[in-house]
């Protein structure tokens, strides 16, 4: 329950921000919220939520993205993990530019309780038209865990992402991002695949897919992790 009030508290906060979109100005974002509930042999509930927020200034471009996802059967929670994500970039031209990133997350059920990495790098649009765009980055920083098992562990980390949107029609579009953050304990891989359509104005029906995966856990754990969502996304 407390999972949901939480989805609830983040849309609301993300529709407040809606004045924004009038003036046209620095900022952008967008909020999504899903949830499906299911009764009968057995009660089943999910919700996901995603909130970004974007500020462009001359060569500066900041972001900001808050994620979180939760299930439970029969009334208890099987699955509960949360995000943040900010990340600054400077353009050193039209297709390079420097970029530093916070990262915190935060997974009840996998074997690592939270972790938080910083990163600094370079990054490249390899492509940037109005139907394709194709971003990669290349960092090294830090990061630390907490392990469900009481344990910490803190490791120098080399990181590789890359992002693609093709947005294939008026109202379609298709997103892939992989990550790769490896240190000298663990390495950690995100895929994230994710189909928008515009249903109308600025509303649009998101289908995700969410791999992430820790080469080493503690004894019990899954190294693997995999999230599906449907939700819907209002853009401002």
């Amino acid at each position: 329950m407390r999972f949901i009030l939480l989805m609830i508290g983040l849309f609301s906060a993300s529709a407040s921000s809606v004045v924004w979109s009038a003036d046209e100005g620095p900022w952008s974002g967008s909020a999504a919220l899903g949830y499906l509930a299911t009764s009968g042999n057995a009660d089943n509930t999910s919700a996901n939520g995603n909130f970004k927020l974007g500020y462009d200034s001359g060569s500066w471009h900041h972001g900001l993205e808050a994620r979180a996802v939760g299930s439970s059967t029969d009334n208890a929670t099987t699955a509960e993990a949360y995000g943040i994500n900010a990340q600054s970039k400077y353009d050193l031209s039209e297709f390079n530019y420097v970029f530093g990133l916070l990262d915190w997350k935060k997974d009840r059920f996998s074997g690592y309780d939270q972790q938080t990495s910083e990163q600094v790098g370079y990054g490249r649009r390899i492509l940037n038209t109005e139907r394709h765009v194709w971003n990669a980055e290349i960092g090294a920083g830090a990061r630390q865990s907490d392990l469900r098992d009481g344990t910490s562990q803190d490791e120098t980390t080399v990181r590789v992402a890359t992002d693609y949107v093709w947005n294939f029609s008026e109202t379609g579009e298709f997103g892939q991002a992989l990550i790769v953050e490896s240190g000298s304990v663990n390495t950690f891989f995100e895929s994230v695949s994710a189909i928008k359509a515009t249903l109308v104005g600025n509303v649009a029906l998101v289908a995700s897919y969410t791999i992430r995966h820790n080469s080493s856990v503690p004894a019990g754990s899954e190294k693997q992790d995999t999230f599906t969502a449907l939700s819907l996304e209002y853009s401002f």
